[in-house]
């Protein structure tokens, strides 16, 4: 049989993304198969322990056969003790008509939260389209049991998903009843947000945001907030007031908390991408084509509510920061899935509100892109998607590792969502207007073999694009530090002095030595803890430099930053001595960066030796903007040997390349990086700065985007002039 022969070529695919990449022909099979036959040979593949690769194509071909028993065997799935089966069956029954009896298994992994529970709520909202009424009342059902808050909250969430009188009745009930709990409260409130044309949901939103909200952050201020959300949602705001003809551009990272002064820079999720918006979003709006740049990141309900209302309302050319709550605890980035919801209707909310937007940038495949895509579909805003092989090159490093295989792959990907995250990228880049790339050094054949983009078949529709930085901001910090050595350190600077602090803390031998600097956040997927062990593992690069760790929140540490930290901490305890010259610093804003680069260079006093060098530990870096700001500070760097960085370090001369995925390799750059700063060598230096200020500044960069964004907006007004046309015709 032919479903039997397509299954066993992907059991003997040589390579994990090849698989991936042939799944959808495994279900275009299967669907012309059809039938019970069908059905039971993938039920068998389903059940092989052996392969869960097999097993999840298998699923969602199994979602392709339009059956009742493929429906029955999906049902089954939802309830199976394999979790990744029950995530992949959630998502796969999202293509398929609505199958009444697997409502309440949906119900449940709702309940039961996690990825699996936004692929349930996803589809429970796909089904609700057609049966709008007998979702609502399975979710209504599952309120009468004794639920935890958060689980009760997640089922009002997905009821507020819902259209019809039965779950606007529930969630007008809901969000009056003053005996439940406040978020659960909250949830009601953001559904009603989405129901226009409820007159008696507008009146309660209304008197709801009404009530005194002196009594603080929870209670009837989070109530209050919610409403005035919700009524913003519902249109009962002041239109947002058009600047003028030039382009209007959006950008955003919802796992960060960005503000203009970048004071949380290197804490959590707020790394490089969080520099890179605050400094392209000021050199963009100076542009004469650009009217307006909206960036948006997470924050609480109040300012939300507070800046939409002040932000619509201001005229005048300006970079504007839009906060989008997500009105959940902040969460890592790949943790984040959950907020998919409310991530939507704040994106939305912002886009409506301080509209009309031109074009909509995004960046990475995660729960943001997700839902900012949507939202953009359905207000018509043009995409730009800039696109990088992630995580298609994690995925094909481990497979030819040996860490990730076909009989491991269903339980890794549990945590990591490798294929959820493959097919996003994919839909992202097929729905982008333009699609933006990073430079690398064979970035068309890696495009052709991780992600099957032939970029020759459509070349108007990709541009490459290099990252910048703001080479002023590292000028003046060189400058500081030259004038503040000179002075023989009698001027004072608080960011200088703050490192000097630090270093004079440590034992007075390792006073005096040069730096090993690196910046970023406590992720493993940064490398910080191997950075720590490939210097204090090795007794000549230990007594070479002090090593100073930036980034992480260290009072207040993320799982991903506890976990690197206690990855530190073995370091040391097979180290001990190398506790005398590490400095974690924590996270630090980006202008302090900027002069502790400038004093790695130049050093300070006694206490710094000039010479320092800057260590990038990263598993993957797709262009490197903390490693840009290092080279033009005349730093030597060492970097990964792979991706954006082997495009502009010149091996042996500006930095040197490495594989950083293990300390001997990071090592082995670090002996060398000290070795060429020693020299001191002024051509060097100027080399490195060079490269920055001739290629990779934040203004070129914005000059570049902008080009995009002018031929974008022009695509899709001709596009609607010739549909204009088209329509007149006929």
């Amino acid at each position: 049989m032919e479903l039997t022969a397509a299954l066993d070529r992907l059991r003997r695919t040589d390579f994990l993304l090849d698989v991936i990449g042939a799944a959808d022909d495994l279900a275009l099979t299967a669907s012309r198969a059809g039938g019970r036959q069908a059905v039971g040979i993938l039920r068998r593949a389903i059940d092989d322990e052996q392969n869960q690769l097999v097993a999840i194509a298998a699923v969602h071909a199994l979602g392709r056969v339009f059956d009742d028993e493929a429906d029955d065997a999906l049902s089954e799935l939802l309830s199976s003790d394999r979790a990744f089966l029950r995530e992949h069956a959630a998502w796969a029954f999202g293509s398929r008509l609505p199958r009444l009896d697997a409502v309440s298994r949906l119900v449940a992994c709702v309940v039961q939260a996690g990825f699996t529970g936004m692929l349930a709520q996803r589809t429970l909202q796909q089904w609700a389209v057609s049966a709008p009424d007998h979702v609502a009342l399975a979710l209504e059902g599952a309120l009468v049991a004794d639920l935890a808050v958060d689980a009760r909250t997640r089922v009002v969430e997905t009821l507020g998903l819902v259209s019809g009188r039965v779950a606007g009745r529930a969630l007008r009930e809901l969000a009056s009843d003053t005996t439940e709990h406040d978020e659960v409260r909250i949830a009601a409130i953001a559904g009603m947000g989405d129901r226009r044309g409820d007159e008696r949901g507008l009146s309660l939103v209304r008197q709801l945001a009404s009530i005194d909200s002196d009594a603080g952050a929870t209670g009837p201020r989070a109530i209050a907030e919610a409403a005035r959300l919700a009524l913003i949602d519902l249109g009962d705001a002041p239109a947002a007031i058009r600047l003028g003809d030039g382009i209007t551009v959006a950008q955003l990272f919802l796992h960060a908390d960005i503000d203009r002064g970048l004071t949380r820079a290197g804490a959590g999720d707020n790394g490089g991408v969080a520099t890179l918006l605050v400094r392209l979003g000021d050199a963009l709006a100076n542009l004469d084509d650009i009217d307006r740049v909206l960036t948006m990141s997470r924050g609480d309900a109040g300012a939300a509510a507070d800046s939409l209302l002040d932000l619509a309302a201001r005229t005048g050319a300006d970079h504007e920061f839009v906060p989008v709550p997500l009105l959940s605890e902040p969460s890592p980035q790949a943790r984040s899935w959950h907020t998919r919801v409310a991530a939507e209707r704040g994106i939305r909310r912002a886009l409506t509100a301080l509209g009309p937007v031109d074009v909509l940038h995004l960046r990475m495949a995660d729960v943001g892109s997700m839902a900012a895509s949507s939202v953009a579909r359905e207000l018509g805003i043009p995409v730009v998607f800039t696109l990088a092989p992630d995580p298609h090159g994690v995925i094909r490093a481990l497979d030819v590792a040996g860490s990730l295989t076909p009989a491991n792959f269903g339980d890794v990907d549990e945590h990591e969502h490798y294929w959820f995250r493959h097919r996003l990228v994919q839909r992202l880049a097929a729905d982008a207007d333009h699609t933006v790339l990073f430079p690398r050094p064979a970035v068309r054949e890696e495009l052709q073999e991780l992600l099957g983009i032939d970029i020759a078949e459509s070349p108007e529709r990709y541009t490459v694009v290099p990252e910048g930085i703001d080479l002023a901001t590292i000028d003046d910090a060189l400058l500081e530090v030259e004038a503040r050595n000179a002075a023989d350190s009698l001027d004072r600077h608080d960011a200088i002095d703050e490192l000097d602090a630090l270093i004079a803390a440590l034992p007075e031998h390792r006073r005096g030595l040069p730096i090993a600097l690196s910046v970023g956040r406590l992720h493993r997927v940064k490398g910080m803890a191997t950075i720590v062990e490939a210097w204090a593992a090795d007794a000549a690069l230990f007594d070479a430099c002090n090593l100073v760790i930036v980034g992480g929140d260290l009072l207040a540490p993320s799982a991903d930053e506890q976990s690197q930290l206690d990855a530190i901490d073995g370091v040391l305890r097979e180290n001990p001595r190398a506790a005398e010259g590490l400095v974690l610093a924590g996270h630090r804003p980006n202008d302090v960066v900027s002069r502790w680069l400038a004093v790695t260079r130049l050093g300070s006093g006694d206490l710094i030796g000039a010479s320092g060098i800057y260590v990038c530990g990263s598993l993957k870096e797709e262009f490197g903007i903390a490693i840009l700001e290092a080279l033009a500070a005349g730093l030597v760097v060492v970097t990964p040997d792979a991706g954006g960085p082997a495009t502009y370090v010149d091996d042996g001369v500006t930095g040197i390349l490495v594989d950083t995925g293990s300390a001997t390799g990071v090592r082995r750059g670090m002996t060398g990086a000290l070795q060429i700063a020693a020299r001191d060598d002024a051509g060097r230096v100027d080399a490195a700065r060079g490269i920055v200020r001739n290629r990779f500044t934040v203004q070129a960069m914005a000059t570049a985007l902008e080009r995009v964004y002018a031929s974008v907006v022009e695509g899709r007004r001709l596009e609607g002039m010739s549909l204009t046309s088209t329509g007149t015709a006929s």
